[in-house]
């Protein structure tokens, strides 16, 4: 059951923080719901789930509704959804009154679109930059040289709001090539919050189910759980 996998989820994010010195409260769990059947998703916001993650906007324009069909008015208003997958500029029309945030943010032409969608929908945008940590050619992201210039892009642009970064690191059998990753990301937005755009960046999105104790340890703020919280993914 959902509820029981969450409950799980929250006794390894408690361990974690205990371990490190820090509160669970500081900690946000987003719940990747990609793929995932609407019944699990409606029962982990019933067990108190209240941010979700989505990788693709045509599986989220049409998940939304069904799912908010099926909650009452209390958990829609408390529920945030985010984009964590690549995104698209085509698709930004589309994606945008659909999320709360975008946590994939790559590239100027991306950030421009997103601050003009957001403009004409008379809102401020919370986004994350994505970073390619480990410089993986497969993987989207930003080149961890390229961040400033792009974080000091978005502080232009008035509908946006940047206030954190994102990243997944390469895979690896090994943690301490992942614990280097994390740590190399908190270092980066460290150093990224005295450059132009960067005094609000504050949130470090980073974890996944196989190694969120890893990321809590460095500092993640957010923490992006899938298998470990839902089971396997249909498809």
């Amino acid at each position: 059951m959902t509820a029981e996998r969450l409950a799980a989820v929250r006794e390894r994010i408690a361990r974690a923080c205990e371990a490190a010195g820090r509160s669970p409260a500081e900690l946000t769990l987003v719940a990747v719901s990609k793929r995932q059947p609407i019944d699990r998703i409606v029962e982990a916001v019933a067990a108190g789930v209240t941010h979700l993650g989505e990788n693709y906007v045509q599986e989220l324009r049409e998940k939304r509704p069904a799912v908010e069909a099926r909650l009452s008015a209390e958990q829609v208003a408390g529920l945030h959804w985010h984009m964590i997958g690549a995104l698209q500029r085509n698709k930004v029309k589309t994606a945008l009154p659909l999320v709360e945030t975008v946590e994939s943010v790559d590239r100027e032409s991306l950030a421009a679109e997103l601050d003009r969608r957001a403009g004409a929908a008379d809102r401020v945008l919370p986004v994350c930059i994505q970073v390619n940590i480990d410089r993986e050619p497969q993987k989207s992201g930003v080149d961890p040289a390229e961040v400033a210039p792009l974080l000091a892009a978005c502080a232009c642009l008035a509908h946006l709001r940047v206030e954190g970064l994102m990243a997944v690191p390469a895979a690896s059998s090994d943690p301490e090539p992942t614990r280097s990753a994390f740590a190399r990301l908190r270092a980066l937005r460290d150093t990224l919050r005295e450059a132009p755009g960067g005094a609000q960046l504050r949130e470090l999105s980073m974890g996944m189910s196989g190694d969120f104790e890893l990321a809590i340890a460095e500092g993640a703020t957010r923490i992006r759980v899938g298998t470990a919280l839902f089971g396997p993914r249909d498809g």
